[in-house]
């Protein structure tokens, strides 16, 4: 089970989750190997060249959805390299700021920075991040500008957030919940078609007045393509009993994350339109890797 990102993220915490409750279903052990680095590119690699024989898995994330439209080419063709198996998790995003900043909600936010462009800074854990698009997004959905700051990871981007040094920041639900509850960053909307069961009493940024702004981080498993369909049948099966496993499913609530509600039908539908949503905040916001 090959993971596109480094040990220790959110990819990597779900996969080591599952792999052991696959493995009792298979019958046989699961192997984790983080293969990390351009954006998910290096490891999605080798799992597009690997023998398309079932025994090599890819734990990958939203960059999964992102690359072809960020890059101008890939080692590899998205739509024909890979078959979805399952998605892990599903996480909202949340709009924050750092504790003293003057904003106290969307509204307020929203009517500072179009009385003065450019005059806010937004931090991103790097240019194309999934975090970096989410917030362009709902720049572009409030008709606002702000000066994007991208960082090489969001553990350095929330510090300097929580530290008072940029003051808006689109966290993780997971990796910021419990700063969140400490009062070291303030939530102002989740960027959900719902509101999280962890943050009842945050409003979507629907509901606080700019709607077609929803984003997510998602992490989902997938197969190189030509695994025969009866394969690939039974490991969306030891996926989907792993995901129910009741011990599973709280690790995965208690860090914010939510359940993937769509059949095994519905997940290459999801990704997809992952792909069309992020692909068109890209082209609008004519952004590029740096």
């Amino acid at each position: 089970m090959i993971v596109t990102y480094p040990a220790g993220g959110a990819a990597d915490m779900l996969a080591r989750l599952v792999a052991p409750k696959m493995a009792a279903t298979l019958g046989q052990p699961v192997v984790i190997e983080n293969r990390g680095g351009g954006a998910g590119q290096i490891g999605a690699a080798v799992v597009a060249r690997s023998k398309p024989d079932g025994y090599t898995l890819m734990v990958d994330g939203g960059g999964y959805a992102i690359n072809p439209s960020l890059f101008p080419k890939l080692p590899y063709d998205t739509a024909k390299a890979f078959t979805p198996v399952g998605i892990l998790g599903v996480f909202p995003l949340v709009l924050v700021v750092t504790p003293g900043f003057e904003a106290k909600s969307v509204s307020d936010l929203v009517q500072k920075a179009r009385s003065a462009p450019g005059s806010i800074s937004y931090a991103s854990p790097g240019t194309g991040s999934t975090q970096h698009l989410a917030t362009e997004q709902f720049l572009q959905q409030a008709k606002v500008q702000m000066v994007h700051v991208p960082y090489k990871g969001g553990s350095p981007a929330m510090a300097d957030v929580m530290g008072g040094h940029v003051p808006v920041y689109v966290a993780n639900i997971g990796s910021s919940l419990s700063n969140m509850k400490a009062g070291k960053l303030r939530p102002l909307a989740v960027m959900a078609s719902r509101r999280s069961p962890s943050l009842p009493d945050v409003p979507t940024l629907a509901e606080a007045g700019v709607a077609n702004a929803e984003a997510y981080e998602w992490n989902g498993m997938f197969l190189p393509a030509g695994v025969p369909p009866a394969i690939v049948v039974k490991l969306t099966e030891a996926l989907k009993a792993a995901l129910d496993a009741p011990e599973v499913r709280e690790k995965i609530a208690s860090v914010g994350g939510e359940p993937f509600t769509g059949g095994a039908g519905d997940v290459a539908t999801f990704i997809q339109q992952q792909a069309q949503r992020m692909g068109k905040v890209v082209r609008d916001g004519n952004i590029r890797p740096e």
